[in-house]
């Protein structure tokens, strides 16, 4: 599979092309954005086919060949790890996820870039000291010619993030930012962010109660990002926000209310914004006249064209495909990075 990535929001702010790093490919489904997932559609194309990479479609296949890829790369460079799979996935191992891990401590000149669905093993793995003495366990057995002190697993160990990782969630609608958002802020990170593709529904970032102050016994709400300097490092928001819309052959429209609402909160929390991708739909007064019309409402309801009720507020959309609907949110790129 490919090193270089052209994934927009893994390259350098230079414009330097990042990487992916696939030690595991294959994935389940597990919430709505899920539903038409590139990688599956990609990988069971080859289902079958004796000695191809994906004979086995989009099963979790571990792919030990490719742990020490990362340690032929001489330039440093942004990773994103797992781009044909959820690296917290149940039917990956412990002990697997841990080699990984060794990897990424003995190779600090990467930045990873690690997203996931399964915000209830991140939470879980990654905050348990016995888990980083797998970490290191698994280093020592599998790389002992690599680094002999471990210096990054020791200092997880001793209660602090990996410096080189940054850790994600995947929010498509409210209903998930509420759930796995919490989980991301108690997990130990250098670089909190969410992913907000595809994004399927309005998200505002200050409807949780975190999950910590509840159980100590007091509600907490406050918003999810912060603004820079506001508050010490540790489980206090976000780091970044990514956005944008579905591509792909059943790809559904994203209203554009949603994406501006999402970058009105980072700019007012002085978070950085990524706008992705329109998707395939592009907002017809962006002066697109051709393509499949797609009516879409503020809550993601959707019509074709003359099925909308009279009296529904909605935005018409237009098939244009990914390319043509570009990046431009407002008449401008929103390409912010984090300051790390």
């Amino acid at each position: 599979m490919a090193e270089n990535t052209s994934i927009e929001w893994t390259r350098s702010e230079d414009g330097t092309p990042g990487s992916t790093w696939n030690p595991v490919t294959g994935c389940t489904k597990i919430s709505d954005g899920c539903t038409n997932c590139y990688a599956e559609t990609f990988a069971e194309r080859w289902r079958g086919t004796a000695g191809h990479h994906f004979e086995n479609g989009f099963d979790i296949t571990l792919r030990p060949d490719r742990l020490r890829l990362p340690m032929t790369w001489r330039t440093p460079r942004r990773v994103f790890l797992n781009s044909m799979s959820d690296l917290f996935h149940t039917d990956i191992p412990d002990h697997y996820i841990a080699q990984v891990f060794a990897v990424m401590a003995l190779t600090p000149q990467h930045t990873y870039q690690v997203l996931t669905k399964r915000h209830g093993r991140m939470k879980s793995l990654l905050s348990r000291p016995a888990f980083w003495h797998l970490v290191a366990e698994q280093g020592r057995e599998h790389f002992t010619g690599c680094q002999e002190d471990w210096l990054a697993v020791g200092a997880m160990l001793g209660g602090q993030p990996l410096p080189n990782l940054w850790l994600g969630v995947s929010v498509e609608d409210q209903t998930w930012a509420d759930i796995r958002i919490p989980a991301l802020l108690e997990t130990p990170a250098a670089v909190r962010f969410l992913s907000c593709e595809p994004l399927l529904g309005p998200v505002d970032l200050k409807q949780a109660v975190i999950t910590m102050g509840s159980e100590r016994g007091h509600g907490l709400t406050t918003s999810f990002v912060h603004a820079s300097g506001c508050c010490e490092r540790g489980l206090h928001g976000i780091d970044w926000v990514i956005a944008g819309g579905e591509s792909g052959p059943r790809a559904r429209p994203m209203h554009p209310q949603w994406a501006r609402h999402l970058r009105d909160q980072c700019e007012m929390a002085g978070v950085p914004f990524f706008f992705k991708q329109w998707g395939q739909h592009a907002p017809e007064d962006h002066g697109h006249d051709r393509g499949r019309v797609a009516l879409i409402d503020a809550q993601g309801r959707t019509w074709t064209e003359g099925e909308a009720p009279a009296q529904q507020d909605t935005l018409r959309m237009r098939r244009v495909g990914k390319t043509q609907a570009g990046r431009l949110l407002d008449g401008r790129h929103h390409d912010a990075f984090p300051a790390r």
